[in-house]
Order: C-alpha cells, then structure tokens, then sequence
C-alpha cells in the first residue's frame, strides 16, 4: 500500500505558495481562519435573532404559548386518535389553566432577548454545521471526504426532528402534568410559574431532545474514527439503556413515568439505529482495507 506522502490527513490545512507549492498553515492562521468562522456564525445566530424579535409578538402568542393552550395541535390530535383507536378519552390530556408573571422589572424584555437568540440559534443550525465542516474539511483525506456527503443534512435533519420532538410531544406532555399537579386537598396553592421559568422549562426540552435525537450521527463519527464498534455497542446495551433512562429524566422536568417513557422509547430506537450505522461503517471499512491490502 502506497504511503500518503500528501500530508493531507493532517489537521493542518496547507495553502499554497506564490510558485505553486503547498505549505503548512501556521498555528496562528489556523486561529485567523477559526476566528473568522466563529464571526460569521455569531453574525448568521444576530441576524437570525434580529428578524424574531421583529416579530416576537406572534411568535410568543402562536409558538412559545403553544403547549399551554388547550387547542394546541398535539392535545387536539391524540384527543382524535383516542378517538379513532376506540380508546375513549384516554389520550385526551385535561385542559390547563396556566397564567405566567413577571416577577422583575426588565423581565419582559430579558425574556423576548432569550426567545430570539434561542430561536436565532436553531434557525442558525445549518449554518453552523457548515462553518464547522468548513474548518474541519481541508483536514480530512479525500477518501474521508468521499464518505462524509450530506453530513450537514442529516446531523441537521436529526437535531430539528429532535427539536420538533421536543416542542410538540414532550412539552405538551410536562406542561399538562406539572399545571395539572396539586399536593394535598386544600385550594390554598396557586399555580403561577414565572415566564422565565417556562421559557427556560421550554427551551431545555427543544434544545435537549434535538441533541439526544444526534445520537445515531455520533455513532458514525465514533465509529468512522475507531473509537466505538458495532459489537461494543451491542454488548453495553443495558448499560446504554439505564444511562438512556437518565437522559430521559434529565429532559424531561416532569417525574411522571408518561413523559419519560415518551422521551426514552425513541432514544432507544434511536440507540438501536446507531448499532446498525455503526455496522454499516465497520463493513465499509473491511471492505475498503481488504481492497487496499489486495
């Protein structure tokens, strides 16, 4: 097998000169091109930010205050799949009565601040992926290269179905039990969360379920660099089971069994897809050293 004299697996990015040779970026143009990547997707997330808090308004009435609206669409469609399964109103979640306050002076305005960066960061996603590939890109041999097509897609496909995931299954289900929650018989409670609380409630669901929803793309970066293999992940199964029911508590505020089994039941299917992908890269890559070795 021919050596790779290229040096193009190298983390360092070569450039070429002013007679046509390549040379090795320095450490500190290394840092110059970061920090460029870094200001433009600080200036995509204050751009994103930009356009919603020109309409927060109706993204706080129509989005953020979504799951704590009765008509909101996930309660109205299991409601009809109760329904159509012949289940009565067993899906059917009771209505809420969820009043937030404001408890500071600047809380409103904080508030709007959160919601439109937040939002800017996940409209931003893509963009983000993309610098990062950008920077890594130059460091990756052409082989690697060939492998990693439609990376941006898919780990920005699975973070926005964990996001989606998040805000119209997992939220509906935490908001209904806590405001639906009462300790002991007196009507002496009232419940009156703070908005700061919800929107940090709320942005902890979306941002945590779109990340656990990377798992599978983990499992292939782990797996294209040595560090997991398809067995490991089979034989650690109930391991990475208990650790999915940790996760599912974590991102989930509510403690009712519902919402956890909600959240950890695609986690596990989720973990089951990373065996599969990891297998998938393991036979690619006997494949491909069998070849190089013949």
């Amino acid at each position: 097998m021919a050596e790779d004299t290229t040096g193009r697996g190298s983390f360092f990015k070569r450039i070429r000169g002013q007679e046509g040779e390549e040379e090795e970026m320095s450490f500190i143009d290394h840092l110059e091109a970061l920090r460029w990547h870094i200001v433009r997707s600080v200036l995509a997330v204050f751009v994103a930010a930009i356009l919603f808090f020109i309409f927060i308004d109706t993204i706080f009435d129509k989005v953020i205050m979504g799951p704590t609206r009765n008509d909101f669409v996930s309660y109205t469609g299991l409601c009809r799949l109760s329904h159509f399964l012949h289940m009565g109103n067993s899906l059917c979640m009771p209505p809420m009565n969820m009043q937030l306050q404001v408890n500071s002076v600047s809380g409103t305005f904080m508030s709007s601040i959160t919601i439109a960066f937040v939002g800017g960061l996940i409209v931003a996603f893509p963009y983000l992926c993309w610098e990062v590939w950008r920077f890594v890109k130059p460091a990756l041999k052409p082989t690697e290269l060939k492998h990693t097509r439609g990376i941006i897609f898919w780990v920005s496909f699975f973070f926005f179905i964990g996001a989606c995931f998040g805000y119209f299954i997992l939220a509906p289900f935490t908001f209904n039990f806590l405001s639906n929650y009462t300790i002991g018989t007196s009507n002496i409670l009232v419940y009156r969360p703070t908005l700061a609380d919800y929107l940090d409630t709320l942005i902890d669901i979306i941002l945590g379920a779109g990340i656990a929803f990377e798992l599978p793309m983990a499992s292939w970066l782990l797996s294209k660099i040595g560090l997991i293999t398809p067995g490991f992940l089979r034989s650690y199964r109930k391991y990475a089971y208990v650790a999915l029911l940790f996760i599912a508590a974590v991102i989930t505020p509510s403690p009712d069994w519902g919402s956890q089994t909600v959240v950890v039941l695609p986690l596990v299917l989720l973990y089951e897809i990373s065996i599969l992908i990891s297998a998938r890269v393991a036979k690619a890559q006997a494949k491909r050293d069998k070849e190089e070795w013949s």
